[in-house]
């Protein structure tokens, strides 16, 4: 400490000195150099006067399995710090807003609840582009959750679609859409509307057809999905390659599926969905 107040008062002297014998303007230079290496001799021993004098001597790590064992013995302290949030959030999220016909389950190469997700996203396209689009894509890594048979709250539509995921329409050649299709049969299937594949085993694209037609190299068309996969994720780089991109304000994906849950339950109706066959599968040669 003595050693510290001796340097520092040194240069204090040292800086006097300076001002007494340079011209003016050198001596406002000298005098704020000074200053700045006393304040940084200064702020060292602080540092250094204020360890704690522990250091780091190991780190270990390693897995805690999460199982229903927390749930059939939970632990009591946990639970009265959860409590109040807890409840708040039941509140919000325990509300019915509609009902499902059946279990909507989750398989490749398709499966019903992957078909109705697609089927929104082409839907919503209309509040971009004025129509549905000609295709829509959803991948199935993106859909967390299946939907029970029975009552549907808020908190199965967030289970479904945790993610901030929000709607995207893009346009793009039939070229680049065939190429789109191959990557989707290359892992055996994702949710898709208004088209229709046909893949063997192996993952190799034997067929597509949009609306029922032959996809023409040529044509434009419009692609509704998601904003992740619309930057080229999940092995669809294709869609790198799309001529424009719309992203419409305030479409994400969790609030268009509640949406057209409510307006099911508004007019009476059960939510469903089924397999149409919008990938079929054929045994490779």
């Amino acid at each position: 400490m003595w050693i510290a107040f001796t340097i520092l008062l040194s240069m204090f002297l040292f800086s006097v000195f300076l001002t007494a014998n340079k011209p003016c303007f050198m001596n406002y230079l000298n005098v704020r150099l000074v200053k700045s290496v006393v304040a940084g001799v200064l702020a060292g021993w602080l540092l250094a006067s204020c360890s704690s004098g522990y250091s780091l001597a190991g780190v270990e790590g390693g897995r805690v399995a999460i199982t229903d064992v927390y749930d059939r013995k939970p632990d009591a302290e946990a639970l009265n710090i959860l409590k109040p949030y807890q409840q708040k959030v039941d509140s919000i999220m325990s509300p019915i807003i509609g009902h499902s016909a059946k279990n909507l389950t989750a398989y490749r190469p398709e499966f019903p609840l992957s078909n109705l997700m697609a089927d929104v996203l082409r839907q919503a396209a209309v509040r971009a582009i004025g129509k549905p689009a000609d295709v829509a894509v959803m991948n199935m890594g993106g859909i967390r959750n299946a939907m029970p048979e029975g009552e549907i709250t808020f908190g199965t539509v967030y289970e479904i679609a945790p993610f901030e995921n929000a709607l995207c329409v893009l346009t793009m050649d039939g070229a680049t859409l065939k190429e789109l299709f191959g990557q989707i049969a290359s892992v055996h299937g994702e949710g898709i509307s208004g088209a229709a594949l046909k893949i063997d085993g192996e993952g190799n694209l034997l067929e597509a057809k949009v609306n029922g037609r032959q996809i023409d190299a040529k044509k434009t068309y419009t692609v509704a999905t998601i904003d992740y996969l619309a930057e080229g994720n999940d092995k669809m780089e294709a869609f790198r390659r799309a001529s424009s991109k719309i992203f419409p304000k305030d479409a994400l994906l969790r609030n268009l599926l509640l949406d057209y849950v409510k307006q099911c339950e508004q007019k009476g109706q059960f939510v469903t969905s089924q397999v149409e066959g919008r990938i079929k599968v054929s045994a490779s040669n």
